[in-house]
């Protein structure tokens, strides 16, 4: 029989939220998760104040810099592992629109891509993020694509022009829709390319550097993907997400590198064993090139055993954490930080 905890009156009487059921077109607003801004205002748990937690013992806390500091430092990268969150407090920052969208090349042209992107994002402003990714023309999925997707945050937007001009001239894009847009919508311009009912199965490291070897083996794996929605991405980790101390948080991912997402998603059940073989072979084929860490939010659930990676310098203490607040497992059903270890 599984364990059983009482969420108290008083948490269900102070929640203001709302259920949302996932046929409600709202539901698929509230997933959505894109950090546009991690050059400039870093990780999400960076921007957080305080937490309302129900533990596993059913107790009600608050978690802050002045307030259960330990469960507080747990929280901001440690996954599910310590309780149930009811609410957060968070600093916000003042955005209205950005410049954003994506110059695609043919991926024929990857390796000049790759150079200039190299280039572009570690010289590139705070208020620039963007991220490089191969995939399959939605149209013609026999032509694959090299793309730089750009988010441009600051309020000026002559810099915004100036800061974007290198990428827009560069080669001779296939496609370039980059364009003034509210914050919110550069959140959804993924979302054709993730229907709901699709089948998934993902992987992901991270790069100290970002090598012409690692790039043609990505090449020929979104040559040879079995299906057309599946693709490969770099985010850079550069910026104020690196200007954190590794032990300030949880989360210890604060060294200059990039983190390499390799997403498999196809329609049919029969295709599964394949697809799940091409991001497994393709993982393997880049394994030389990775560094040795792991980004919890992208593993897939038989990359269980790789908590070491995940949580690095930081997982001993997390250990210790798990073992006050959480010694009987309860919180498990993630990537686990097992307190009987």
């Amino acid at each position: 029989m599984g364990t059983v905890i009482v969420v108290p009156e008083e948490v269900k009487a102070s929640f203001a939220g709302e259920l949302i059921d996932p046929a409600d077109p709202s539901f698929e607003q509230a997933r959505r998760v894109h950090n546009g801004l991690i050059d400039k205002r870093p990780a999400l748990i960076d921007n957080l104040l305080s937490a309302q937690v129900v533990t596993a013992a059913g107790e009600v806390v608050t978690a802050s810099s002045g307030e259960n500091e330990d469960l507080f430092w747990a929280l901001r990268g440690g996954a599910g592992n310590f309780g149930i969150v009811t609410s957060f407090e968070y600093q916000t920052h003042l955005v209205s629109s950005v410049h954003g969208g994506m110059v695609a090349h043919p991926v024929s042209n990857a390796g000049a891509a790759l150079d200039f992107f190299r280039h572009f994002a570690s010289e590139a402003p705070d208020e620039l993020t963007a991220y490089f990714s191969l995939f399959a023309s939605p149209g013609q999925p026999a032509e694959k694509l090299a793309a730089i997707t750009v988010c441009h945050c600051g309020d000026d937007p002559a810099i915004a022009a100036r800061d974007l001009k290198p990428l827009r001239g560069f080669g001779s894009p296939l496609a370039d829709t980059i364009r003034v847009m509210p914050y919110p919508v550069i959140n959804t311009l993924s979302d054709a390319g993730y229907p709901r009912g699709a089948l998934n199965y993902w992987k992901s490291a991270f790069f100290a550097e970002m090598s012409d070897k690692a790039l043609q083996v990505m090449v020929e794996a979104v040559r040879w993907c079995p299906s057309p929605m599946s693709g490969l991405s770099i985010m850079p980790y550069l910026g104020a997400v690196t200007r954190v101390h590794p032990t300030a948080t949880a989360f210890p991912h604060r060294v200059p590198g990039y983190s390499l997402l390799i997403v498999s998603q196809w329609q049919h059940q029969a295709d599964t064993e394949a697809n799940v073989a091409w991001a497994r072979e393709t993982f393997e084929a880049l394994r030389p090139y990775m560094s040795g860490r792991s980004y919890v939010n992208n593993l897939s659930a038989d990359d269980g055993r790789l908590v070491r990676d995940v949580w690095g310098i930081n997982y001993e203490r997390l250990v210790q954490i798990k073992r006050r607040y959480d010694p009987d497992n309860v919180f498990r059903l993630n990537h686990n930080i097992d307190p009987a270890r």
